[in-house]
């Protein structure tokens, strides 16, 4: 099918959402400007998700992607649940009391999270309670523990991600009564996600990353132009420090056998994931779970089959790696994107392309006309071209639709060719996946002069 310019920005847009941090008397007190977010779709339903939240408790933004993989429950449990372990595990010990105290009295808890959230962006109402059950344990267990120590901020990442994977496997464990819940439950276990979350308070940004899915910064040097600076590594068979930590954790006579062509296994391409409890549970209790759920499950291949070589589980963690950076005033957008994005552009494109759209300057390379005589009229027919081509550029409001425009649209001299758009977006499902993945970014504006007043109090 060709589909029309108006066709393929609906398409390129549905799903598009930007959030401005609010001013107090025209002073913006925030390092974030707000940010844009944007997902297309090649699976049907698409497995990756989103959030964004600000910390009401504490100080500070949370931003995420989540890229599913066998289905998309798990990535929607982690992209609905996860900001909460972190937002608990960042509160002071008073406010922990404060919300246990609430909720044993059936009063109304202070709110820990302001979402940002697209339409689309859906909640599953019907596990809310078992959620929060699970949340409520893990707090009083802070409660408990209360060393009397500020939390560290790494430390509280860490700690959410293991803490909520753990309840994954817990919650399908334990099962539910509730024959629906029980499926939701296992489901979301059985199936995986990776994920990427920033956390920004001030100049402090904290980049949690578990999987394949990418966070990068972008810096505008001092003649103007754009360079890309990476906040995470990849946690794939292309990065030799996984592939040897993988190895550690295992016999000498598995050596082989732990990863085959390019996967943990000869299976999963991440080597670190939520869910996913085939690489982590013991064979017994894979079965014992099988066995004991609902029907559905039986039914579905996947769940019953046992990964070849599997001698000595757990494969595959849920724990982050977490690179901190002091933000400085020459960094002015943070990309976090899943790895449909990656596959299908270099970051230094990705740098110029965002850092060109966000402040409206195109560092032109001079036409070169090679030596031939060209005429006025045809120089001007060249130059009115590019004007045409610069001019459409900006008809985005949402600088991750922009970036998509390119990831699915440019072509070899990295302009964005709208024949090619019409082809790529017009393939049926079952086609789409053969030629790109889900494509979900965040792309966050920062305020360079918020930045740079930390920096001179400091």
């Amino acid at each position: 099918f060709y589909l029309t310019p108006a066709q393929v920005n609906s398409i390129l847009k549905a799903n598009e959402y930007s959030f401005k941090v609010p001013e107090f008397d025209g002073k913006n007190v925030s390092s974030v400007l707000g940010f844009d977010s944007n997902q297309l779709p090649a699976n049907a339903p698409i497995e990756d998700r989103r959030s964004a939240a600000t910390c009401l408790q504490t100080r500070g933004m949370l931003l995420g992607v989540f890229d599913g993989h066998a289905g998309c429950a798990c990535a929607q449990a982690v992209s609905e649940r996860l900001f909460y372990y972190i937002a608990v595990s960042l509160l002071p010990h008073e406010t922990l009391l404060e919300i246990e105290n609430a909720v044993e009295n059936g009063r109304a808890l202070l709110p820990i999270l302001q979402w940002h959230k697209h339409p689309n962006d859906y909640f599953s109402k019907e596990a809310s309670k078992l959620y929060f059950n699970s949340l409520r344990t893990y707090w009083q267990e802070l409660i408990d523990l209360n060393s009397g120590e500020t939390t560290d901020v790494r430390e509280a990442l860490i700690n959410a991600f293991k803490r909520l994977d753990n309840d994954i496997s817990l919650e399908a464990q334990v099962g539910d009564p509730n024959s629906f819940l029980n499926y939701l439950v296992l489901r979301v276990a059985f199936s995986g996600s990776t994920a990427c979350v920033a956390h920004v308070d001030g100049v402090d940004l904290h980049v949690a990353n578990t999987g394949d899915s990418r966070a990068m910064l972008g810096v505008q040097e001092e003649d103007g132009s754009w360079s890309a600076v990476n906040l995470s590594y990849d946690h794939n068979a292309q990065n030799e420090h996984e592939v040897e930590r993988v190895k550690m954790e295992h016999p000498r006579s598995e050596e082989k056998s732990l990863v085959k062509q390019d996967r943990l296994l000869g299976l999963l391409m991440p080597f670190r994931a939520f869910g996913d409890v085939k690489f982590k549970w013991s064979i017994d209790l894979q079965k014992r779970v099988v066995e004991s759920g609902p029907d559905q499950l039986n039914d579905n291949e996947y769940t019953k089959f046992i990964p070849p070589n599997y001698h000595t589980p757990p494969y595959l963690t849920a724990e982050p790696e977490v690179i901190h950076h002091k933000l400085r005033p020459q960094d002015k957008f943070l990309v976090l994107a899943t790895d449909g994005l990656w596959e299908t552009m270099h970051r230094q494109d990705v740098a110029r392309i965002v850092g060109e759209y966000l402040t409206g300057v195109h560092h032109q390379q001079p036409i070169a006309v090679g030596g031939y005589k060209v005429t006025l009229g045809q120089m001007h027919g060249l130059l009115t071209e590019r004007r045409a081509r610069i001019s459409s550029v900006f008809e985005d409001q949402n600088a991750a639709t922009h970036l998509i425009r390119h990831a699915v649209g440019n072509n070899e001299f990295g302009t964005v060719d709208h024949e090619r758009l019409s082809k790529m977006l017009s393939l049926p499902e079952e086609l789409a996946r053969m030629y790109r993945d889900d494509i979900t970014i965040i792309v966050v504006q920062f305020n360079s002069h918020v930045i740079g007043a930390y920096q001179n109090e400091e």
